[in-house]
């Protein structure tokens, strides 16, 4: 890959924007996690309150460090994860277009898994 300036500056959008996106499905389940409601779907069987926290790690958390360049590719794993939940087991049944935007995440998230934050990050300086 080029090294230019233009280059990074797509890397920086590539990761800021789909996580930006991505906050305001986990913001809603944030506040479910904080005000103590743990009704939430249990996809992989180890129950609500496990699979709400682990739905706001991977659409809270990691998004704001993938944001900020801060152990960006480790933070896509959890993003990744839970995207393939969503469009497999959750949406699994559904016709394409109701498990397309998991399926978007998800390659959003791949590519910055394999092309790393760019410069424009925390993890470059």
């Amino acid at each position: 890959m080029k090294n230019n300036s233009l280059t990074h500056v797509g890397l920086a959008v590539l990761r800021i924007v789909p996580s930006l996106l991505m906050l305001t499905h986990g913001y809603p389940k944030f506040q479910k996690l904080i005000s103590g409601n743990f009704e939430f779907g249990n996809p992989i069987g180890i129950g609500a309150a496990p699979s709400l926290f682990l739905a706001v790690i991977g659409e809270v958390i990691c998004p704001i460090l993938i944001i900020i360049g801060l152990k960006t590719r480790f933070a896509t794993i959890p993003v990744i994860i839970t995207m393939l939940v969503a469009a497999v087991i959750v949406h699994g049944a559904d016709p394409i277009g109701v498990k397309e935007k998991a399926l978007l995440y998800l390659a959003f998230f791949v590519c910055i898994l394999l092309l790393g934050p760019g410069k424009y990050s925390l993890d470059k300086r």
